[in-house]
């Protein structure tokens, strides 16, 4: 019998340390920088730091090009259509009119019309998370937000949004990107 504790213990003991020495490893699998090369097109175009990128397109996506929501939402970043449409045409993105749904499947066209639609809040709201809150709850609804006093223009009471689904959405892009920052820029 004490043997068998001892023989449990040991391999223990080793599995932990495998899962110490491999943790980062391990993290890269769940948080993988994947479209790499086009997220960082994008990042200098737009100027929107990579690691915020790849935090939203695993929030949105989980890094599946042939994503769509039950809302209709396409592709890595979930670009609404007429949103694309929008952001492509106030920024001259060729977009295609007649075959959005496929050109947002294409994974440079989606980062590049969802990293401009994000460097748009950015540069709007001056902060990732009033930016971030609108990116999932539309700038509308976050305005709206803001003029009743709901949450402050400066990001400051994020924890305050009251759609559950935003505030979680909020809080976990944020984490991620926290991770991704932990991860890839040592």
């Amino acid at each position: 019998m004490k043997g068998k504790r001892k023989m449990i213990i040991i391999l223990v003991m080793i599995a932990i340390l495998i899962v110490i020495l491999l943790r980062n490893n391990l993290l890269k699998m769940i948080y993988p920088q994947t479209y790499q090369e086009a997220v960082k097109i994008y990042e200098e175009k737009y100027k929107v730091e990579a690691n915020l990128i790849f935090a939203l397109i695993k929030a949105e996506s989980d890094f599946n090009k042939e994503a769509v929501s039950s809302r209709n939402a396409i592709g890595l970043m979930q670009l609404m259509e007429e949103t694309a449409k929008d952001v492509a045409r106030k920024n001259d993105i060729e977009l295609n009119a007649q075959n959005v749904k496929e050109e947002l499947l294409d994974v440079y066209k989606n980062i590049d019309i969802g990293t401009c639609y994000l460097a748009t809040l950015l540069e709007k709201y001056d902060n990732k998370e009033v930016a971030l809150a609108a990116y999932n709850a539309g700038i509308g609804t976050v305005d709206g937000w803001i003029e009743k006093g709901i949450i402050k223009s400066d990001g400051t009471d994020i924890e305050k949004i009251p759609y559950k689904e935003t505030n979680n959405y909020v809080r976990k892009i944020l984490r991620d990107y926290k991770i991704y920052q932990y991860l890839y820029d040592n």
